[in-house]
């Protein structure tokens, strides 16, 4: 007889296991404004955990512009760079290192996939303790699509062997959950990136947590048991 696939878990970065998600918006709203194109704030913060291509698509239907790739990419490194400048005010979620310590110790394994590139992703990692040599993290530089695609956690997946069936995506936006479901894995919702309960559950979402210590609290709802 087969043996059951393994549970595993498939995290997102920004908003779910770090405090990221301001300064990401702060950070795409200076550029912006650099650049002479006016958003405001809160239509930034909808967008965060997409792709960088369907936030420039959104940013032509937003405002209107015709964006040439040069100002496409010039809109990509100030970000970057103006993130960095403030990537020091990131720190870890209340529960987000004991919940990976937690699954750890327990034998179950995890990942975490992040629409971020490693560039700006490397410090917030570091601060979960995260070890590059032996944990599998996915980024932006390694898949052809980001969120809402399935890419990310495809990969993540696949480089634990795990089956994604089996798998549970942990994340903070819509677009992680609409990702989890077109990669046919069990969503698990956080608050703690600005997205509303109803939000994420109606994105696929079947429990919504506060934050990583109330998933840790809560964990053999999710099926993460020694």
């Amino acid at each position: 007889m087969d043996q059951p696939s393994k549970a595993s878990f498939l995290f997102d970065l920004d908003g779910t296991l770090v405090d990221s998600v301001y300064q990401h918006v702060l950070a795409w709203h200076e550029a912006l404004q650099q650049e002479g194109i006016r958003l405001s704030v809160w239509r930034i913060h909808r967008r965060i955990g997409m792709s960088g291509g369907l936030f420039t698509h959104m940013l032509l239907r937003e405002t209107g512009m015709a964006l040439d790739p040069d100002r496409i990419e010039r809109l990509g490194k100030l970000h970057a760079e103006l993130y960095l400048r403030r990537a020091g005010e990131v720190q870890p979620l209340p529960g987000a290192r004991e919940l990976l310590a937690w699954l750890t110790d327990a034998g179950v394994p995890w990942a975490i996939a992040t629409s971020g590139r490693m560039n700006t992703a490397r410090a917030p990692l570091e601060s979960l303790g995260v070890d590059f040599a032996r944990d599998v993290i996915i980024t932006r530089d390694q898949v052809r699509y980001a969120k809402p695609n399935p890419d990310l956690f495809l990969a993540a997946a696949a480089g634990l062997g795990c089956s994604i069936e089996s798998a549970s995506v942990v994340g903070d936006s819509i677009w992680d959950m609409l990702a989890s479901r077109r990669a046919r894995a069990l969503g698990v919702g956080v608050l703690s990136g600005g997205y509303g309960r109803e939000e994420l559950e109606r994105a696929g979402a079947y429990r919504v947590y506060d934050d990583p210590e109330d998933l840790l609290r809560h964990i053999d709802e999710v099926g993460g048991r020694q």
